[in-house]
């Protein structure tokens, strides 16, 4: 893993960066979207800010760590991880790590990084 920045990466990052905060601004109240669409889309941010900055070239490890990753914030969910750290109702940081475990997610999750990799052996 060697750090080389990617600004094709970084754009798309930014890009799905908005749409992010479009679906939990402005699309909140579509309830698939804001329930479903944006956690699959979130790890296709992690994968797209990680590829701006490191070369990584095994893909599928890197989507697959990405999975385990969105895992282990889901279930630190369950044990209330971010009231434990200090973090306000609220707060960004609150709304970041998240306040709720779902089963869904994970699936979302698994949904996002399926579609990362259907999209790497496209590429290919």
């Amino acid at each position: 893993m060697k750090l080389k920045f990617n600004l094709k990466y970084f754009l798309f990052s930014v890009i799905i960066f908005l749409t992010e905060v479009l679906i939990a601004t402005r699309l909140k109240d579509i309830f698939f979207v804001r329930a479903y669409l944006g956690d699959v889309i979130v790890v296709i941010l992690l994968y797209t800010l990680i590829k701006s900055f490191f070369n990584i070239t095994d893909n599928e490890k890197l989507i697959l760590g990405i999975l385990v990753f969105s895992c282990l914030i889901e279930f630190a969910q369950y044990f209330n991880i971010a009231e434990k750290l200090g973090f306000r109702s609220g707060s960004i940081m609150y709304i970041v790590i998240g306040n709720s475990f779902s089963w869904i997610d994970i699936l979302c999750y698994a949904v996002g990084c399926l579609l990362l990799y259907i999209l790497v052996k496209l590429e290919k």
